[in-house]
């Protein structure tokens, strides 16, 4: 069954005190095209999310957000050895000048390098296993949207092709009891000029072909919504020649008809992947 191209998944994990959230989103494109929002540092592993993401979309833009949630508060970490070292040369400076070794615990965080703060740190290579989970349940949330999505446009497109059979079956009805009036009309020689001229079988049993052919894709599980275009490109253009050989007002408006749905069909097929 043919996919659309909107969808949305999103997942989350924990790492150590951080919160992750990973969403993924698509939208209508001609081609495959991704986006990502990423923390710092995250760039070495895009093209691993990208080969993630075309696994799952072969059609749509798609938007690869990765965001951390929580961050614990900064940690303060006493630099011991630092400390040790400059109560060492604070000792060899009392022995060697005989000076007051003095040095309080309000002296010794104020020294540089003694006293640091820290954040969490997210390592992208080591995190990987993890995020590559939660990006899976993301895309494949999002692979259920885009399915639910692409039964909604099957049901309208298939709608769409049944009707355009009937008016086909209209038109068929119609050219010959227009050429039963005709024949009665014409002498023989304009009668056969006149059937010539206005003789569409060719193009509705080529236009009957398309709406089939419109019919398998819609159950393709392949990327199809190119191929649709394609189709109804070739439908319009039947469609056109029909109406330019057989000028009569009821076949007239059953082009009509036959060129409205067969424009929403290609509207549609800006949505199927």
């Amino acid at each position: 069954m043919i996919k659309g191209m909107t969808g949305f998944g999103s997942a989350q994990f924990v790492w150590g005190k951080i919160r992750v959230v990973v969403e993924v989103k698509s939208l209508n494109h001609r081609y495959f095209d991704i986006a990502y929002y990423l923390p710092g540092g995250f760039s070495s592993i895009e093209n691993k999310i990208q080969q993630l993401a075309q696994r799952h979309i072969e059609r749509g833009r798609v938007t690869v957000s990765v965001k951390i949630a929580h961050k614990p508060t900064q940690e303060i970490v006493l630099n011991k050895d630092i400390v040790r070292k400059y109560l060492r040369y604070a000792q060899e400076l009392s022995r060697e000048f005989r000076l007051e070794n003095d040095l309080r615990i309000s002296d010794i965080v104020r020294l540089p390098g003694t006293v640091e703060t820290r954040e969490s740190f997210l390592d992208p290579v080591e995190a990987w296993p993890t995020l590559e989970k939660c990006l899976q349940k993301s895309f494949k949330a999002l692979e259920q949207m885009r399915q639910r999505e692409g039964r909604g446009l099957a049901a309208d497109v298939t709608d769409k092709l049944k009707k355009m059979r009937g008016q086909i079956r209209q038109i068929k009805a119609r050219s010959q009891a227009v050429l039963k009036e005709k024949r009665q009309e014409l002498s023989v020689e304009e009668f056969q000029s006149f059937q010539k001229g206005c003789d569409v079988n060719e193009e509705m049993s080529r236009l009957a072909h398309y709406i089939d052919e419109a019919g398998r894709l819609l159950k393709s599980s392949s990327s199809a919504g190119k191929k649709m275009d394609f189709i109804a490109q070739e439908m319009q253009r039947e469609a056109n020649t029909i109406g330019s050989k057989l000028q009569d007002k009821i076949v007239i408006n059953a082009v009509v008809a036959l060129k409205s749905k067969i424009e929403k069909i290609r509207e549609q097929a800006q949505n199927i992947e």
